[in-house]
C-alpha cells in the first residue's frame, strides 16, 4: 500500500440528476485546501507531524488486529455528537425529526442494520461491515446543563456555509462531534476535517451539512442521506476510496481520472477505482478486479456498505490521541456528555401545531419532554380540556383570548415544569368587515392594532410611523438600513369577514429604495389565508429591482412623494375566500437594502374617506390593560374638552356600554360585560376609533 497525506477539507457534493435539474457537483476540496494552506504556511508542520503521528499508529493498529477485524466488540463505540442548525428561519432550519432521523440513518449504516445491505453485489458482501459505532446526541452541554443535543442559532452565515459558522458556537471537540446544519455548505453538500487537520486546528473540528442532505426524511430524501454517513467516515480517517491528497503542490486525486488506478486510499480491502459519480455495479475500472461502486466513500450515490479494511481504520482513529478522537467514547466522557445510556428527566417541552388559530378552532399539543418522561400533566387555560395526561392532546379554544400553557412531565421520580405564558392567540372571526381601506391612521402603534407582527431575529422589525406616508400622516415601516442581509420579518392582519357575490381584489402601496452601490435580492411576498392563517398562498413576489420604487441613496430611505409609491392589485379573490377568517399577510426577506413602507391596503375595493381635522384628537389614544378583567383606562389628548362619544361593542356588533368621555382620561367600567372579545369605539365630530379588547 502507498502512502499519501491527505490533507485539509474533505468535503463532497452529490446531486440527484433524476430528482434536481442541476448539473452533478464534484468535490471542490483541492480550492478550500489550497486557499487553507497558502493563508496559514505557519500550520503545515503541525499537520504533517499529526498525520504521521496518526498514520504510524493506524498502521501498528491495522497490523495487530488485521485478523480480528470481523470479531464483535462487547459494545460499540460511541460518539456524543451536538447538532447546531445555523439558520436564518428558512427551510434549512429543520426539524428535531429530521435530526433524530439522521442519527436513525447514520447508526444502520454505520452497524450494517440499512436494508439494502441485501444489494450488495457478491463480490462485496462477505467484507461489508458492520462497523460497531454508534452516535448518540448529547444530554448534557459542557456545562453540565440539559440539552437535547441540538442547538438553533440565527445567522446569516448559514447562507456560507465554510468554517465561519464554527465561530458561532462550537462545544469541546475532545467530547463531542459538533455537526453544523446551514442552508449552504461552502457551495457542497457537506465537510469534515480530518483527524490530522482538526488536531492542528480543534476550533474547525467537526462535520458542515447543507441542511438537504441530512436523513431522509423533511427537506432531505433517502439518496441524499449517504453524505453524513461520507463526512462522518472522513471525520473518522477514511480517504476517498480512489485516494486522496498529499501536501507537496497540493496534490489531489479529481474522482474518475485513469490515472486514479495508480493509487489508492490505504485500505487493504477497497480495490483501486478512479472513482464514480455514476452507480455503474459492473465497473472494473482498474484491470480485472471489480470496482466496490457501493462504497460509502466514494461518489456513486448507490452506497450501502464499508469494508471491515475500514472498519479497522476508523477504529484505528478512535484508539488514537491525534485530535482526541480516544476521548470521545471513553466512559468518563460517556458520562459528561449524558450518553451513557442513563436517562435523566430535566426539561418539560412541548410543540403545537399552531399558536395562533381562531375561535371555535383546535390546536394539537405533543409532548416532547426530555428525557426518560413517564407521565405528564398539561393545564390548557381557556381551552377544552382544561387538563390532560396524555402524551398528544388536541384542544379546543371557543373564546378569542391570549392564554397561558402549563405542562409538568415526571419519570416517577422527579417532576419538571413548563409555564408558556400568552402562548396561545386565539382570534375573532371577522374582526373588521370588509371592504375595509387600512390606512394605518387610527393605531397609536401597530403592537396596539389588529395587525401582528412575527419578529423572529428579535431585531427591529415592523412598526408605525408618521415620517413617510402615502395617505394621511402614517404608515407601515420596516428599518431595514442597517439590518443585516436575510432577516425575515412579517406583518399579519387580524380576520376580515368577507361576503361577496363575485370575485374580487386586495390592492396595497409600498415604497422601497436601495442603499446607493447595491441592488441585493431584497424580497417583498404576499399572502392571503382563507382558514385564518393555518395555511397561507403566496399572491405576489417583488424581488430585487422589480422591487425598487426609488432611486438608491446612501443615507434611510423615505419617500417623498406619492411618484416613489407603487401599488399592488391582487385579483381573483374568489368564493375560497368568501367568510369571516379571510387574513393577508406581508412577508420581507432583507438582503441589505433600504427601508420599506407599506400602505393603503384595500381590500374589496374599499372607498377611502380622508382624515378629518379631529384626527389629531384620537389618534394617540391608549387603552390598557388589555386584556383586562373589570375597568379599563382610557387616554387621550382632549386639551379642548371636546365631547367623545365611547361604545363598546360585542363581535356581532351589538352595542353593549356606550359613555361620554371628557377630559385626558377616564375609567370606563366594563364589571357587567362577560369574556369575551369586543370593540371600543370612540367618536368625535364625524370621526371614530376603534381597538380590539379582550376581557378575561
Amino acid at each position: 500500500m502507498k502512502k499519501y497525506l491527505l490533507l485539509g477539507l474533505i468535503t463532497l457534493s452529490i446531486n440527484l440528476i433524476a430528482q434536481q435539474s442541476k448539473p452533478l457537483l464534484h468535490c471542490g476540496t483541492d480550492e478550500m485546501r489550497q486557499q487553507f494552506f497558502y493563508n496559514r504556511p505557519d500550520l503545515h508542520q503541525g499537520i504533517i507531524n499529526a498525520y504521521n503521528k496518526l498514520d504510524d499508529f493506524t498502521k501498528n493498529y491495522v497490523a495487530q488486529n488485521l485478523n480480528n477485524n470481523t470479531n464483535q466488540r462487547a459494545a460499540p463505540y460511541i460518539i456524543p455528537v451536538v447538532f447546531h442548525v445555523i439558520h436564518n428561519n428558512g427551510v434549512e432550519n429543520i426539524s428535531d425529526e429530521q435530526i433524530y432521523n439522521a442519527i436513525e440513518v447514520l447508526n444502520r449504516n454505520y452497524r450494517k442494520q440499512n436494508a439494502d445491505t441485501t444489494d450488495i453485489v457478491n463480490a462485496f458482501k462477505s467484507i461489508a461491515a458492520d462497523c460497531e459505532i454508534e452516535l448518540r446526541l448529547a444530554r448534557k452541554d459542557p456545562n453540565g446543563n440539559c440539552t437535547k443535543g441540538i442547538n438553533r442559532i440565527a445567522s446569516s452565515l448559514t447562507n456560507i456555509g465554510d468554517h465561519s459558522v464554527k465561530s458561532l458556537i462550537h462545544w469541546d471537540p475532545s467530547k463531542y462531534l459538533n455537526v453544523y446544519v446551514c442552508a449552504e455548505a461552502a457551495g457542497l453538500a457537506g465537510h469534515a476535517l480530518l483527524p490530522a487537520d482538526a488536531d492542528t486546528v480543534p476550533e474547525w473540528d467537526g462535520i458542515v451539512i447543507q441542511h438537504s442532505y441530512v436523513g431522509n426524511i423533511g427537506t432531505s430524501n433517502q439518496l441524499r442521506s449517504v453524505v453524513l454517513s461520507h463526512e462522518l467516515g472522513h471525520y473518522l480517517n477514511l480517504q476517498h476510496i480512489w485516494g486522496g491528497n498529499n501536501v507537496p503542490g497540493f496534490f489531489y486525486l479529481p474522482v474518475g481520472q485513469q490515472t486514479n488506478c495508480n493509487f489508492d486510499d490505504d485500505v487493504q480491502d477497497t480495490p483501486n477505482t478512479i472513482g464514480w459519480s455514476t452507480c455503474n455495479l459492473n465497473s472494473f475500472s482498474c484491470g480485472n478486479v471489480q470496482d466496490n461502486v457501493q462504497n460509502f466513500m466514494d461518489y456513486a450515490y448507490c452506497a450501502r456498505m464499508f469494508t471491515n479494511g475500514q472498519k479497522l481504520r476508523m477504529h484505528a482513529c478512535l484508539n488514537s490521541s491525534v485530535a482526541n478522537r480516544n476521548n470521545l467514547w471513553s466512559p468518563a466522557n460517556l458520562i459528561t456528555t449524558g450518553t451513557d445510556g442513563s436517562a435523566t428527566l430535566c426539561q418539560a417541552d412541548f410543540r403545537v401545531s399552531s399558536t395562533s388559530v381562531c375561535e371555535g378552532e383546535t390546536i394539537t399539543f405533543t409532548d416532547k419532554s426530555y428525557h426518560g418522561a413517564t407521565g405528564r400533566t398539561w393545564t390548557f387555560q381557556g381551552g377544552t380540556p382544561s387538563t390532560s395526561t396524555d402524551s398528544i392532546v388536541t384542544v379546543t379554544y371557543n373564546d378569542a383570548g391570549t392564554y397561558n400553557v402549563t405542562l409538568a412531565a415526571t419519570n416517577g421520580i422527579n417532576t419538571v415544569t413548563k409555564n408558556a405564558t400568552s402562548y396561545i392567540t386565539i382570534l375573532p372571526t371577522g374582526t373588521t368587515t370588509a371592504p375595509y381601506y387600512e390606512s394605518f391612521e387610527t393605531y397609536s402603534s401597530l403592537t396596539n392594532s389588529t395587525w401582528y407582527i412575527n419578529n423572529p431575529n428579535q431585531d427591529e422589525t415592523f412598526e408605525l410611523t408618521n415620517n413617510a406616508a402615502n395617505t394621511g400622516s402614517f404608515s407601515a415601516m420596516l428599518n431595514n438600513f442597517n439590518a443585516v442581509p436575510n432577516r425575515v420579518d412579517e406583518l399579519i392582519s387580524g380576520t376580515y369577514s368577507l361576503n361577496l357575490p363575485v370575485a374580487t381584489t386586495i390592492e396595497f402601496k409600498y415604497a422601497f429604495a436601495f442603499k446607493t452601490g447595491t441592488a441585493g435580492n431584497d424580497r417583498l411576498r404576499f399572502f392571503v389565508s382563507s382558514d385564518c392563517g393555518a395555511t397561507w398562498i403566496q399572491r405576489r413576489s417583488l424581488t430585487g429591482t422589480q422591487l425598487s420604487t426609488a432611486a438608491a441613496t446612501d443615507f434611510p430611505f423615505y419617500p417623498q412623494s406619492s411618484g416613489e409609491w407603487k401599488t399592488v392589485s391582487i385579483t381573483g379573490i374568489n368564493n375560497a375566500f368568501m367568510n369571516d377568517k379571510l387574513r393577508v399577510k406581508f412577508v420581507f426577506e432583507g438582503d441589505g437594502g433600504n427601508n420599506l413602507f407599506i400602505e393603503d391596503i384595500n381590500i374589496a375595493n374599499a372607498v377611502y374617506t380622508g382624515i378629518s381635522e379631529t384626527f389629531n384628537l384620537l389618534k394617540d389614544i391608549e387603552i390598557y390593560p388589555n386584556p383586562f378583567n373589570d375597568k379599563l383606562l382610557i387616554k387621550l389628548q382632549n386639551e379642548n374638552q371636546n365631547s367623545i362619544t365611547c361604545k363598546v361593542l360585542d363581535i356581532v356588533g351589538n352595542e353593549v356600554v356606550i359613555e361620554n368621555i371628557i377630559g385626558n382620561e377616564y375609567t370606563l367600567s366594563t364589571s357587567s360585560l362577560s369574556k369575551g372579545v369586543y370593540i371600543v369605539l370612540l367618536e368625535a365630530e364625524g370621526f371614530s376609533v376603534h381597538k380590539k379588547i379582550i376581557k378575561q
